[in-house]
């Protein structure tokens, strides 16, 4: 059971550190620029971004659970079914969204009350950024059919190719060219579409024996897409209630100056780098999950949750260890305003209650999606959201910063321990 959970957590780990590693060189580019005001723009910018692209990782998620499930039960077809179902979806929203971008723009940013210099800057990224819209929603059909494949093996070597690309054109385009916040955006778009063509072609190659249940007429049976849509309506509300939280986080932060929307925007890569080493897991947690409820293996279910758990306890240790020990240094590498560091350090203790208040949260929802417990998922994220609402606004006026940290961590625990209550349910339930 180690050696599967280690199997697929490892590569998925590789594959999710690269993401916030390129966040790091972004806000490392950025910050060693002639402005401050760079940070901030990027902050702001990727506040857009995720409320858009989180909305749709039910792309990723519910293929990810339906593919697993299909694996299990050695469903060939079905699984074919479902990446074709969820390309066909992932190309239609990127499109629109690129359609929409002046009016996604417009809410977006009408929301934030900044200085028109940072607005500026952030402006000029998103009118770049979005153009990847296509590419970034069609790689996660891919990945979700990856994993559900038990494949995280090619999901690992993409995603590093897309950051090894990016990472490279952002220093040609930035230091070479005099680009600046430009060239980032621009690195990132062709970044992008390089990893959605490269998934075509290695699903092209690796699955070919598959190409026998393409059928592109299950597109034109609305009915067949009802039980992915039924699933994946439920992660949408779970995301949305988790953008929601997330952008306010931001927004909020902004409200209390530059400084301290600097400040939370690097304190926030601590939890977007821990929270994709968690993801890790919680992706093997999918593929497993499924692949056993498919096959009918109740019984090494429950063992694959007590096993997960374990590595769970052993990841939180290890980051505790390293936020308590490193903060500093972590925030001085990603920029050279040291007021931002020194003001950093009244709120780093928060960073070390990342750990513990949020890791049972992302393996239950590993477990969670690969049962396509989507209904319960969503119910504990709508409970947990509304709690960092009352105490935020119930404290904020006295607490500042300091609550809107503190409600962030009760956010990020409650969410586990909901989930933890309704878990054997799920898990009886399981065929």
């Amino acid at each position: 059971m180690n050696k599967d959970i280690l199997r697929l957590a490892i590569p998925n780990i590789i594959s999710n550190i690269t993401v916030p590693l390129l966040g790091m060189v972004d806000m490392f580019i950025v910050g060693h620029l002639d402005s401050e005001y760079y940070i901030g723009a990027i902050a702001l910018a990727a506040m857009i971004f995720n409320a858009i692209y989180w909305s749709f990782s039910f792309l990723r998620m519910g293929t990810s659970g339906f593919t697993a499930q299909a694996y299990g039960a050695k469903d060939w077809q079905e699984g074919t079914n479902i990446l074709l179902r969820a390309l066909m979806v992932a190309m239609a929203a990127g499109i629109l969204i690129i359609i929409l971008q002046q009016a996604i723009a417009y809410i977006g940013f009408t929301l934030v009350d900044r200085e028109p210099e940072l607005k500026t800057f952030a402006l000029t990224y998103f009118h770049i950024y979005i153009w990847a819209a296509p590419a970034i929603l069609g790689m996660y059909a891919f990945n979700g059919w990856f994993i559900g494949m038990q494949n995280a093996k090619t999901p690992m070597f993409i995603s590093i190719g897309i950051n090894v690309v990016n990472i490279g054109l952002s220093f040609i385009f930035v230091y070479g060219l005099g680009m600046q916040i430009e060239g980032v955006a621009l690195a990132s778009v062709l970044a992008q579409y390089s990893g959605f063509l490269a998934s075509l072609i290695i699903c092209n190659i690796q699955y070919k024996n598959l190409k026998q249940y393409i059928n592109l007429k299950i597109l034109a049976n609305l009915q067949s897409f009802i039980p992915f849509f039924k699933v994946n309506s439920n992660i949408f509300i779970r995301t949305m209630a988790l953008v929601t939280v997330t952008t306010f986080f931001m927004s909020a932060s902004a409200k209390l100056g530059n400084d301290i929307l600097s400040v939370n925007a690097l304190m926030m890569q601590l939890f977007i780098l821990f929270s994709f080493i968690m993801d890790g897991f919680a992706y093997a947690a999918e593929a497993l999950t499924g692949k056993l409820i498919g096959a009918g293996k109740k019984s090494e279910l429950k063992a694959l949750v007590k096993r997960l758990f374990i590595w769970g306890g052993i990841i939180v240790v290890i980051f505790t260890l390293i936020y308590g020990v490193f903060t500093d240094q972590i925030l001085s590498f990603l920029t050279d305003k040291q007021n931002i560091v020194e003001l950093s350090k009244e709120y780093q203790f928060w960073a070390l209650l990342i750990p513990v208040a949020g890791f049972s949260a992302f393996l239950w929802d590993g477990i969670f999606i690969g049962a396509t417990a989507s209904r319960q998922m969503r119910n504990s994220m709508l409970i947990a959201s509304a709690s960092f609402f009352v105490i935020y606004f119930s404290f904020n006026t006295f607490f500042l910063n300091n609550i809107l940290w503190f409600a962030f961590i009760v956010y990020l625990a409650l969410r586990g321990i909901i989930q933890y209550f309704m878990a054997p349910t799920i898990l009886n339930e399981s065929r």
